[in-house]
């Protein structure tokens, strides 16, 4: 004899083995229907653990070949040469010195001469020159984005698994990043010191009076070659412990960025227990939001440590200063040694040399990378969360 249908019906819901599709952000379980009986969509898969590595580089690669001209006008305003080329230039102009000048007045002039800057260098050494250093940044930024990415999105996937039954929490992000900040900063060092010390090249032809087109290195080969030979295998690793500090940035970076994005999901899972379909709109202002939480979580990041990126870049500066015997010797020796000298010589101004082209590159940077990183995430099937 058969079941009367409702009874069976009710049967087979008691049974179903199925799973109450849950909020991603708070645990909490969504209705499998809304009120008017539209079927919700379910949760977003996980991630592979390797679509983390493949988005990441993708997206530091697009970020850095759009933003490197910035880079290279960032790297030069830090270095201790353009800064007394600065200050020589001021004083011809019968500027006062920097420390006797205002907040906002030594602003003004800082994004001013910003500005001269970037305009004189494709004046004087072609636009050529606004991409130098952009095949050892993009060998670097490639791995590093790949690395960072991939460390970071399984490390919070590790963490919430094992340590808070399956959810995401500040001190998961953060534990993650700054595991997958120290694991990225040691991996590609002597790249960025490469990096570095190209973009000073012209610099430093110069300042020993080689003429503007005298320089030191030959290409990203022979700086690595020059700087074994001279400074030891040590010498690739100039600057890593400013590198360990900066390591603050980008914790601080993702901890907002994801705490943005829990934002966010809430927004989502709003439209969700509505019911009704998502629109190109809602795609529109959902991509909008998640760009501007990146660029937003870079800006703040950066503002509060940015001397860390000066001093890292002085770090990282080939040896110029010639002792009695013609040996080269370094100037910047340490980071605390580098700071305090930074301080003495120039004045804190100086640990905000740069600022300007820094943040109109990481701003937007931040935000190109992100999106891509997500953009490939979901074109790969997967979701950047847990």
């Amino acid at each position: 004899m058969t079941a009367h249908p409702s009874i069976a019906a009710a049967q087979a819901a008691v049974v179903d083995p199925s799973p109450i599709p849950q909020s991603r952000e708070t645990g909490d379980a969504f209705p499998q229907k809304a009120q008017d009986g539209a079927q919700l969509t379910s949760p977003p898969p996980v991630a592979k653990s390797w679509a983390h590595f493949v988005a990441g580089g993708l997206g530091g690669m697009t970020a850095a070949t759009l933003t490197c001209p910035l880079d290279v006008l960032k790297t030069r305003l830090q270095s201790d040469f353009y800064q007394s080329q600065l200050t020589a230039a001021r004083a011809a102009r019968g500027v006062p010195p920097l420390s006797q000048l205002s907040y906002s007045r030594t602003a003004i002039l800082h994004i001013r001469e910003t500005f001269q800057i970037l305009t004189a260098i494709p004046r004087t050494e072609g636009y050529r020159a606004l991409f130098k250093g952009l095949g050892p940044n993009l060998i670097g930024v490639v791995p590093a984005r790949a690395i960072n990415f991939f460390a970071y999105g399984n490390g919070k996937r590790i963490l919430s698994q094992n340590f808070n039954d399956g959810k995401e929490a500040s001190w998961v992000h953060l534990l993650a990043a700054a595991g997958s900040g120290m694991l990225t900063g040691t991996a590609t060092n002597p790249i960025w010191l490469v990096k570095t010390r190209l973009q000073l090249d012209k610099s430093r032809a110069e300042k020993t009076g080689s003429g503007l087109d005298g320089r030191k290195y030959k290409n990203a080969l022979d700086c690595t070659m020059q700087t074994v030979r001279s400074e030891g295998i040590r010498g690739l690793y100039r600057g890593l412990s400013a590198s360990y500090l900066g390591v603050t940035e980008s914790t601080l970076q993702w901890v907002l960025y994801e705490k943005m994005k829990s934002y966010i999901a809430v927004r989502e899972e709003r439209i969700a227990l509505a019911g009704r379909p998502r629109t190109s709109w809602d795609e529109a202002i959902s991509w909008s939001l998640k760009l501007g939480a990146a660029g937003s979580a870079k800006f703040v990041a950066a503002l509060i440590t940015y001397p860390h990126e000066v001093v890292r870049t002085r770090l990282r500066q080939a040896p110029v200063t010639t002792s009695i015997d013609g040996v080269p010797q370094l100037k910047y020796t340490g980071l605390a040694q580098c700071f305090k000298l930074v301080w003495k010589e120039e004045g804190m101004a100086a640990l905000y040399g740069g600022l300007v082209p820094h943040m109109l590159r990481v701003v937007p940077s931040a935000a190109i990378m992100f999106g891509m990183y997500e953009a490939v995430l979901r074109f790969l099937g997967t979701d950047s969360g847990v």
